[in-house]
């Protein structure tokens, strides 16, 4: 899933007053591509999130989504790109409280008309693909922050979306959980080869991925390549921490 931006600006009004919070920002990502957005508060880079994310549209400039023009799409028609091509991870992980975690993780193919067989069946291939084959059946409060944001992993995944993108997907995890979420990332990016994009305000989990675009003050501030990479599956295993397996979900 190829990103491209070009001069994008959005401005919110508030009152009379216009508010300016991104500024002619231009970039591409290519498919394949494993990238962090980085920024203080305020900078503009969870407004240019939902850009990316078709959940709010720019003002001006011109985006391009896998090569589609961005603009010329209606509501429905957006509705159907988040939900077919893109998936999405938060920092509060967005779980429905009373449902299991295979009930949440069926939610968008339910919204998407899929049959209840392949649901379910799409859904278990999903949780096993992030470790937690062996809680089904477990609600949100049965389970660890770590394993909440896998059950939001394995929500995204459910699609089969080209691209992800998370919000401080880390953010409201210890470092143990949250080595293991950037290990589930870097293999979903090398291993199944989709494209993930997240936010982050912490320097040492950017350095899971091979690019960082700083935005300061509504601005591209950098685009720089990462120097030795960080191996979320090599960090593991040096913490006896044995990695799940990853596989294509129903495929």
């Amino acid at each position: 899933m190829t990103i491209e931006l070009s001069e994008i600006t959005k401005v919110y009004q508030t009152g009379a007053m216009d508010l300016k919070v991104l500024k002619g920002v231009s970039f591409t990502i290519d498919d394949g591509e494993l990238c962090a957005i980085m920024g203080p508060s305020g900078s503009g880079k969870s407004t240019l999130m939902n850009v990316i994310g078709c959940l709010d549209t720019p003002t001006d400039g011109r985006y391009l989504l896998d090569g589609q023009d961005v603009s010329t799409l209606d509501e429905n028609e957006l509705a159907r790109v988040r939900n077919r091509k893109i998936g999405f991870v938060f920092q509060s992980y967005n779980l429905v409280k009373r449902t299991t975690a295979l009930d949440n993780v069926q939610l968008p193919m339910l919204y998407a008309g899929v049959p209840p067989e392949e649901r379910r069946a799409r859904a278990v291939d999903a949780l096993e693909s992030v470790g937690l084959g062996d809680r089904l059946d477990h609600k949100p409060n049965e389970l660890s922050g770590g394993q909440q944001q896998r059950v939001s992993i394995a929500r995204a995944l459910v699609m089969r979306p080209s691209l992800i993108l998370a919000d401080e997907p880390t953010g409201a995890l210890d470092s143990r959980s949250a080595v293991e979420v950037m290990d589930i990332f870097q293999r979903l990016n090398g291993e199944l080869g989709i494209t993930v994009v997240f936010v982050t305000h912490e320097p040492d989990i950017a350095e899971y991925t091979n690019r960082i675009i700083r935005i300061r003050d509504g601005y591209l501030g950098a685009d720089e390549r990462v120097e030795g990479q960080r191996n979320a599956a090599a960090e593991l295993e040096r913490r006896v921490i044995v990695p799940f397996p990853m596989t294509q979900v129903g495929g």
